[in-house]
C-alpha cells in the first residue's frame, strides 16, 4: 500500500460568502500550476481559479467565463510573463477551438502531466501507487487521429451556415478547415469541406458531419430533414473526388450511400482485420491503438490452456488478439448491435474459441450463465464512469490476473481501491497517450491476486 500524496492545493472554504465575479471582469494572475484537465490553477482573495490557456509559473491577464462562489473558471487573455516551457502552438486556431488545449505545452511535459495525475488519483482515492511504472505508450504528436465530428449549425437570424469545431469552453463553432491532429486523408477532407457544406441548396436540413479513416475513408452526413435531390449529387460527386465513402442518417441507424467495401481497420501484427459502421466506437489512435493491443496481451500473458473474459469488448479489438493466444475468449458488450459486430469479426477472421454476449455490465454477472467455469484472466476496457459492479465480482470468478484499461483515471482509482480489497495487488501501471495535445489521459493498470508468483 502506497503512501498518499500531496493533491491540488484549494482554498479553505469557509468562512463568510465571497461577493459575485462578474463574467468578463479581468484580473492578473500567477499560476502555481496544472490541474488534471490541463488548465493552470491560481489563487486570489479566497478563491481558486481554474485558467485554461496558461503555463505553470506564468503571470497572465485572465477574463472570467464564470464563477461559483470560491471557484472561478477563466481564460488567459494575455501572457504577462511566459513560461520558459512555452511553445509556438503549431495550429493556427490554437486557444479559439476546444479541442486541442497542451498545444503550448512540449509533447514531454504533456506525458509528464499525465503521469502526475494517474499517481495523484490513484493515491488520493485509492492510497495506491503500482509496484512499477511502465513508460509511456507513445505514437506520432500531429497527423493521428482517424476520427472526427464536424460541427454544423444553421445561423436562423443571418441565414448561413457555421461548419468547424467548437470553441473552447462555449457552444459556439470556430470555423476551421484545417486540424494537424488529424490523419493525412481527412485533413484533405476537412480543407474542402467548408465550401462544399456552403454551396449547399438546403444547408438547414444538415446536422453535424462525421469523418472516418481506415481501410478506406468515409463521410458520415447526419441530416435533421430529407436532403435534397441537388445536394445529395453535390455530395456524392465530393466523395467521388476524395476517394470516399458517404454515409447517411435520418432518424435511424447510419446507411451507406451505395454498395462499397466495407469501413474497417487492421491490427497488423496480428493480420486480423475489424469491420465497424460510423456511431461504432473506434480508438481514433491507431499506431498507440496497435501499442496498447499488444501491451495488453504482454502484461496479461494469456496462456494456450486458459479461459480469458473481455468485458466491454466493443467491437473486438482485445477480443480477436486475445482469441489467438487463450483456449477461450468470453466476449461481453452492452449494445446488441456492437455485439453482432462482434461476432461477425470473429467468423470473419476464423475464431471459432472467440464467443461475444451481449450484458447490462452496470450489475451484478455472477447469474450470467457464461461465467459459469470461471476465468483465469480479465480485460476490462470501459467508458468514463468505469466498472464498479464488474470489479466487485473479479474474485468470484477465479480472475488471477486482472487487466484494465481506462480512459477516467478517478474511476480507474476508484475501482482499484475495490480490487484492492479483495487482495489484489496493482503489480504495473502507465499512462496511453491515446489523444496527444490534450489533457485527455487513457492508462493501463494490472492487478493480480497475491497468490500469484512473480
Amino acid at each position: 500500500m502506497a503512501k498518499r500524496t500531496p493533491g491540488l492545493r484549494f482554498q479553505p472554504s469557509g468562512g463568510a460568502r465571497t461577493a459575485p465575479l462578474p463574467v468578463g471582469r479581468k484580473q492578473v494572475l500567477t499560476i502555481e500550476r496544472l490541474a488534471h484537465d490541463g488548465r493552470g490553477i491560481a489563487f486570489v482573495d479566497g478563491r481558486t481559479w481554474f485558467v485554461s490557456g496558461t503555463l505553470a509559473g506564468e503571470q497572465v491577464e485572465a477574463r472570467v467565463l464564470g464563477a461559483r462562489n470560491r471557484v472561478v473558471d477563466a481564460r488567459a487573455e494575455r501572457i504577462l510573463a511566459a513560461s520558459p516551457l512555452r511553445r509556438v502552438e503549431p495550429c493556427a486556431h490554437a486557444g479559439r477551438c476546444g479541442g486541442c488545449t497542451l498545444q503550448a505545452l512540449p509533447h514531454a511535459e504533456q506525458l509528464a502531466l499525465k503521469q502526475r495525475t494517474l499517481a495523484e488519483q490513484l493515491a488520493r482515492f485509492a492510497d495506491l501507487a503500482p509496484e512499477e511504472w511502465a513508460p509511456p505508450l507513445v505514437g506520432p504528436e500531429f497527423g493521428y487521429r482517424r476520427r472526427a465530428r464536424i460541427a454544423v449549425r444553421w445561423d436562423v437570424a443571418a441565414r448561413r451556415l457555421e461548419v468547424g469545431f467548437r470553441a473552447a469552453a462555449s457552444q459556439a463553432i470556430v470555423a476551421i478547415d484545417d486540424c494537424p491532429v488529424l490523419v493525412r486523408p481527412l485533413q484533405s477532407i476537412l480543407r474542402a469541406l467548408p465550401a462544399l457544406l456552403h454551396g449547399l441548396d438546403r444547408p438547414q436540413a444538415l446536422g453535424h458531419v462525421e469523418l472516418f479513416h481506415g481501410n478506406a475513408s468515409a463521410i458520415l452526413v447526419r441530416h435533421t430533414a430529407p436532403l435534397a435531390d441537388s445536394d445529395l449529387l453535390r455530395l456524392r460527386a465530393f466523395c467521388r473526388e476524395h476517394a470516399a465513402q458517404l454515409w447517411l442518417q435520418g432518424k435511424g441507424e447510419a446507411q451507406a450511400d451505395s454498395p462499397g467495401t466495407p469501413l474497417g481497420y487492421r491490427l497488423e501484427p496480428w493480420s486480423l482485420e475489424l469491420r465497424y459502421r460510423p456511431g461504432d466506437f473506434v480508438q481514433v489512435n491507431a499506431p498507440v491503438n496497435e501499442a496498447m493491443v499488444a501491451q495488453a496481451l504482454e502484461w496479461l500473458a494469456p496462456q494456450p490452456g486458459e479461459r480469458v473474459l473481455d468485458l466491454f469488448s466493443g467491437l473486438g479489438n482485445f477480443a480477436l488478439p486475445l482469441a489467438l493466444r487463450a483456449r477461450e475468449v468470453v466476449a461481453v458488450e452492452g449494445g446488441a448491435a456492437m455485439v453482432e459486430r462482434g461476432r461477425e469479426n470473429a467468423l470473419g477472421n476464423g475464431l471459432g474459441n472467440l464467443h461475444f454476449y451481449q450484458a447490462d455490465l452496470s450489475e451484478a454477472l455472477a447469474e450470467a450463465p457464461w461465467t459459469a467455469g470461471g476465468f483465469a484472466a480479465v480485460l476490462l476496457d470501459p467508458p468514463r464512469d468505469g466498472a464498479l459492479e464488474a470489479v466487485r465480482e473479479m474474485g468470484a470468478l477465479g480472475a488471477e490476473r486482472v487487466l484494465y484499461v481506462s480512459c477516467n483515471p478517478a474511476t480507474l482509482a476508484r475501482d482499484a481501491a475495490e480490487l484492492a480489497g479483495q487482495g489484489y495487488r496493482l503489480r504495473r501501471a502507465g499512462i496511453l497517450d491515446m489523444f496527444p495535445q490534450t489533457a485527455h489521459v487513457e492508462a493501463m493498470a494490472l492487478f493480480e491476486a497475491r497468490s500469484v508468483s512473480r
